[in-house]
């Protein structure tokens, strides 16, 4: 599996330490940036990334950083195929109802709101989460695509 990483400035450190355990780990990952903690516009790193687990959904998810992660969610769900959840309270059943009722593709992290091991712990749940497949949860995924919400 192929992650994507991207982030405003308030989630760089959170973007750099996820990607060095992830490298560890063995995953492929690629990183839309930001580079530095400078301040920047999110839209421009997580469009792309968004793109990305967009085009190949079945082998690529994204984790993406923000200060709350709310407006990262929010451009990531404007690309079609994209399912973003919000995490920014440690619980994990956050994490196990992203991907077993919304087979989210895409982890919004708000780095203000959990720390560094928190949120190695909620992506390890979160990868290895699968999507049981059940018909009525297929059947509301599938009224979100139809309707390109």
């Amino acid at each position: 599996m192929k992650i994507v990483l991207a982030t405003d400035h308030a989630g760089y450190l959170h973007k750099e330490a996820l990607k060095k355990y992830l490298i560890e780990k063995g995953y492929q990952v690629e990183d839309f940036g930001t580079y530095s903690e400078e301040a920047c516009d999110y839209p421009d790193f997580i469009y792309p990334a968004a793109k990305a687990v967009a085009a190949d959904p079945e082998h690529v998810r994204g984790i993406i950083f923000g200060g709350s992660g709310q407006g990262e969610a929010t451009v990531a769900n404007r690309v079609r195929g994209v399912r973003a959840t919000t995490y920014y309270h440690h619980d994990p059943r956050i994490i196990e109802q992203s991907r077993t009722h919304n087979n989210a593709n895409v982890l919004s992290i708000g780095a203000r709101y959990v720390t560094i091991e928190q949120m190695k712990e909620a992506v390890e749940q979160w990868l290895a989460t699968d999507f049981p497949q059940e018909e009525r949860h297929l059947r509301r995924i599938q009224k979100i695509d139809e309707r390109n919400l």
